[in-house]
């Protein structure tokens, strides 16, 4: 595989990272990741602008050259430089140069780009289950995806061990704020809620588009609000989105099962968007 490092192509088994870099040393990075089919990069100024937003709130410096034509080229080069010509996934890790201890030495950045071939996929069975061994915090930090992951990577584990597809995290207030990899949605009596970004969800860009389209259609009722565990039980479905799977409907809760039809609509409609 060929890897993207500071818009050079290099094969994946060169030597990237000193042992000095920030991502790896104190988890000063944030990361992207997109969805591709041949030369279409999907929803990618939605993509920049958060990235963008996300090196701003870090106080990252961001490079004069690094504009969105700079973005989608060198995501472009790298899908080319691995051969992907049909779906892809591509992942963009931004970290801090080497220096300083908590306190960086400098805010300058750099970036690697790795691309893989993509199988995209939905599963007609999909169950879910809380994870309460730890917390997210309900602030903005959360609302960023930084390569701070670590409790995400306990809860795939619980999930595994216990033969769930994904787990609900939950934040300080036990409320409910997202999955391990994605964004959560509940459907009850034809309204839609999904947690508000105030309860510490990732800013997610197929939720964005889903709550845009839902609003300007006005098709159901939209709300972004606090959800209880306890109204997981309650709805009649729940479907969780992220740009990889975009929208996949689940199936069962516990002793809940669900249906899926406004779920898979949803993800019909966003489909014929990509225009591929």
């Amino acid at each position: 595989m060929f890897l993207n490092f500071n818009s050079e192509i290099i094969h994946a088994e060169n030597p990237l990272l000193s042992e000095q870099n920030r991502g790896f040393k104190y988890g000063d990075s944030i990361f992207d990741t997109l969805k591709s089919y041949k030369d279409t990069i999907f929803f990618l100024e939605d993509h920049y602008f958060r990235l963008m937003s996300s090196m701003r709130m870090l106080r990252m410096e961001i490079p004069g050259n690094f504009t969105l034509e700079y973005y989608s080229d060198q995501i472009t080069k790298t899908l080319k430089a691995n051969h992907i010509d049909g779906y892809g996934r591509t992942r963009v890790s931004v970290f801090r140069e080497k220096g300083g201890l908590y306190a960086p030495k400098t805010h300058k950045i750099g970036f690697i780009i790795e691309s893989n071939d993509l199988i995209p996929e939905s599963k007609e069975t999909y169950e879910i289950e809380l994870f309460k061994d730890y917390n997210i915090n309900s602030d903005q930090l959360s609302n960023i995806k930084t390569n701070n992951r670590i409790l995400n990577v306990v809860a795939g584990i619980y999930a595994d061990e216990n033969n769930f597809d994904n787990c609900i995290l939950l934040n300080e207030k036990k409320n409910v704020v997202e999955m391990i990899n994605a964004n959560i949605f509940l459907i009850k009596d034809g309204s839609i809620t999904t947690p508000s970004l105030s309860e510490g969800c990732i800013n997610g860009i197929i939720r964005k588009n889903i709550l845009s389209y839902l609003k300007r259609t006005k098709i159901y009722k939209i709300k972004e609000t606090l959800i209880t565990p306890f109204e997981l039980l309650q709805a009649d479905e729940v479907f969780i989105s992220n740009s990889i799977i975009d929208i996949q409907s689940i199936t069962r809760y516990r002793k809940k099962n669900y249906e899926t039809k406004i779920g898979k609509e949803l993800n019909t409609i966003l489909k014929k968007t990509y225009k591929v």
